[in-house]
């Protein structure tokens, strides 16, 4: 028989395991009362508020309608949202956050995200998009043509994310948080534009802090590709130079001068030749050797332009400021390294390696 004194602990520890077998904050649903919400799309809204929008019901059978409020809370929105609704909407599943882009020029949307990041109910697997256009009105016209759009949509990104394949920017939640909070990187976003017919990506927003200040498209973003996200991509087509290069990989390497006012950077370029439009003679040694030269000239030249335009816009998604970090040395601040890199000269230099295909065999140059 257990002493007087052990009964009062052991009621306590019955209490605790009873508490911890039922949570203070149940909630009772049936399966058939939710409705699990795989986007919101947030735009402005009139008189300062927030748009927010939604498609249910995203798995049944039944004809799918978009939803929109205008409120002054995130969370305010997802309330609203189930009060002209006959299903509770339930975040867990929510994988995407689209941005209207005229959100993000005017900043704060880190409080937005930092809400959904927070909350227990949702994963930090959540993709963050930027839209330039009117996202509710392609969904809209979707819903005639294509039922799961918004699911399809999930598959895109997550089918580019996957092995880093290399064709466009893909962020979620927690890697665009880590990249706002560093002192020596700033955060980026894919960009893309949406109208009634189209949803096509545009290319990458730039951010200084949470502010969006430029986006780059076309051959630069092929080339931030290649310099710093996936360091892959199947096609670089150059129109300039007729030439399209595949399976191109990249290897870069930064060296910062001791009192950081030079970036020298090398890029080894590894592809293959897929195409060539142009009048020179690629069966001929000699001028496939200058058609790579050529390459390698416009490469360098995009590349240095690229760079010079973000250090007007003092933005460095590149991580060049994690350079200047040395052992048992003090670290220097944000503002200090804005300042010397706004001022940096930059050398660009490619090292170029084309495999030719000639009736399907490869040459190695």
């Amino acid at each position: 028989m257990l002493p007087y004194k052990h009964y009062g602990l052991l009621a306590s520890v019955c209490l605790m395991w009873m508490a911890g077998c039922s949570s203070p904050y149940v909630e009772n649903n049936l399966i058939e009362e939710i409705a699990p919400v795989v986007f919101w799309s947030i735009g402005e809204g009139t008189e300062g508020k927030l748009k927010i929008s939604t498609l249910v019901p995203p798995l049944i059978q039944e004809k799918k309608r978009l939803l929109s409020k205008e409120v002054d809370l995130l969370k305010q929105g997802g309330r609203e949202f189930n009060l002209i609704y006959y299903q509770e909407l339930k975040q867990g599943q929510l994988r995407m956050l689209l941005i209207n882009e005229e959100l993000a020029k005017k900043g704060g949307i880190e409080k937005m995200i930092n809400t959904i990041l927070v909350d227990p109910d949702i994963s930090t697997r959540v993709y963050l998009l930027i839209v330039r256009g009117d996202f509710d009105e392609y969904i809209k016209n979707q819903l005639t043509k294509q039922e799961n759009q918004d699911y399809f949509l999930y598959r895109m990104l997550k089918h580019y994310e996957k092995h880093n394949q290399g064709e466009m920017s893909i962020v979620d939640i927690h890697q665009f948080m880590k990249m706002l909070y560093s002192p020596l990187k700033d955060p980026i976003l894919p960009v893309f534009h949406s109208d009634k017919n189209n949803f096509d990506y545009l290319g990458t927003a730039l951010f200084q802090n949470d502010k969006e200040v430029m986006v780059i498209q076309d051959l630069d973003d092929n080339i931030f590709q290649l310099l710093d996200n996936d360091h892959f991509l199947k096609v670089l087509a150059i129109p300039k130079l007729s030439i399209s290069l595949g399976r191109v990989r990249s290897n870069v390497r930064m060296k910062l001068s001791e009192d950081y006012s030079t970036l020298s950077l090398h890029v080894g370029l590894q592809g293959r030749m897929e195409e060539y439009q142009g009048e020179l003679d690629i069966q001929s040694e000699k001028q496939l050797e200058q058609l790579i030269h050529e390459v390698k000239v416009y490469l360098e030249e995009q590349t240095s332009d690229l760079i010079k335009k973000m250090q007007r816009w003092k933005v460095d998604p590149l991580e060049v400021g994690t350079h200047s970090l040395k052992p048992f040395s003090k670290e220097i601040t944000e503002e200090q390294w804005l300042k010397y890199w706004e001022n940096m000269k930059i050398n660009v230099d490619y090292e170029i390696k084309v495999h030719p295909l000639i009736n399907g065999s490869v040459q190695v140059r």
